[in-house]
């Protein structure tokens, strides 16, 4: 029976109870941590044992074709990936879409395409990840760029907020941010309205979807003409580092300043004399990089077609985990492990695979679990906990234990 197949006979089991374990397809990971307890999902995901043949299947390429090893990497396995992407968050095609290494790189390029001739404005939210936060505030004190930073608290007006910061202000040129906030797991469900209301003439739209790939059901079809997305493998597509992707609308940054010459791929157009770009998302290609992760994602992709899995059956299965933990949590806290103190409550059905709690003595508690095994991570005053397909009920049961112990 297929995975979808299990959902469906278990439809009216108890809430709390994953309908589906796969943990024993994690192993050469799990074998590693016999005696810790992983619960870092939204940080490091494990890797299903399936990406270890494609991880070496990427040597053998390297060693089999050399210097011909690129047409495989950006022909078939990028085709590869470049499909279940499109699949998972329901593009119209692959055009779109280009690799990286990391999603820096992609921040670096999309700031590129802003306006030269005047200082660039940016609307943003004060709870964006560091791979843009740290580029844009450093740009900002040498008075390159002005950053227009909405407070994500109160969550549940930010949308209404960002879209009246954009329409009040027609000197914006790019917009950025993260359908799953990761200093909390609040999530922003109705993207298409949120781009709509954002978007103007020439403004960059970027929605920042690490910790929303494959971990919360995700629709682009409507808005893949107007907005960026930029996600990788780090996390909930299982496939490790180096593995990151954006689709690109097209007719925005179509000749970003910081360019490598793999993203002049395809340029037949343009005029004679003048650098030329690829028209799809390849024109924010960057040059030579290791293609390991590619490898690694595509096999991830098949392994999920294996088991007929989604996003929306990865979000259930970690919201069953939650569930657990929170259910142990309410009888019997353990120190900032309580749920008052929750960030983004569970009556919330707007949040992420993972819950944070926010104390004064997070990161007191951080060493705590540490030396307890367990692994959490600490973002300042703020403890979260990931939750993945790599983990089961006994998993959490074992961590309430744990918890116990401490409490």
């Amino acid at each position: 029976m297929t995975v979808s197949g299990e959902i469906a006979a278990v439809a009216t089991s108890e809430i709390g109870a994953p309908p589906f374990d796969l943990a024993a397809e994690f192993s050469r990971f799990r074998q590693n941590w016999p005696e810790r307890l992983h619960f870092a999902a939204h940080s490091h995901h494990f890797w299903p044992d399936a990406t270890r043949a494609a991880h070496l299947r990427c040597w053998d390429d390297a060693a089999r074709l050399v210097d011909g090893k690129w047409e495989e990497v950006l022909g078939p396995v990028w085709q590869r990936v470049a499909r279940g992407v499109a699949k998972h968050l329901n593009l119209p095609g692959i055009d779109g879409l280009v690799p990286a290494n990391n999603t820096h790189e992609f921040v670096n390029r999309l700031l590129s395409c802003l306006p030269r001739e005047r200082k660039a404005r940016i609307l943003t939210s004060d709870a964006e990840f560091h791979s843009f936060r740290r580029q844009v505030d450093r740009l900002a004190e040498d008075g390159l760029v002005e950053l227009v930073a909405v407070p994500a608290e109160p969550f549940a007006s930010l949308p209404e907020r960002l879209v009246a910061a954009a329409r009040a202000d027609a000197g914006i040129d790019m917009v950025f941010v993260s359908q799953v906030q990761f200093n909390s797991g609040y999530a922003l469900t109705n993207l298409d309205a949120l781009v709509e209301g954002v978007s103007a003439p020439g403004r960059l739209v970027v929605i920042d979807g690490y910790h929303g790939f494959l971990a919360r059901p995700t629709d682009l079809s409507g808005i893949a003409d107007k907005a960026f997305y930029i996600a990788g493998g780090y996390k909930y597509a299982m496939s490790g580092e180096g593995a990151c992707f954006m689709h690109c609308p097209p007719g925005f940054g179509m000749r970003p300043r910081d360019t490598g010459w793999y993203a002049s791929f395809g340029a037949l157009a343009g005029p004679q004399g003048e650098i030329g770009y690829a028209q799809n998302g390849w024109r924010f290609m960057g040059a030579t990089f290791d293609p390991s992760g590619l490898y690694r994602m595509g096999a991830v992709f098949d392994w999920l077609d294996g088991h007929a899995l989604d996003a929306a059956q990865i979000h259930a299965h970690a919201l069953a985990l939650q569930a657990i933990v929170a259910d142990g949590l309410a009888r019997r806290p353990c120190g900032v492990l309580a749920l008052e103190n929750l960030v983004v409550p569970l009556q919330e059905t707007a949040r992420g695979n993972f819950l944070t709690f926010r104390h004064a003595d997070a990161a007191l508690w951080h060493e705590k679990l540490r030396q307890a095994g367990i692994t959490v991570d600490l973002r300042g005053d703020r403890l979260r906990l990931g939750f993945g397909l790599y983990q089961n009920a006994a998993d959490a049961e074992a961590l309430l234990a744990r918890l116990a112990s401490l409490a």
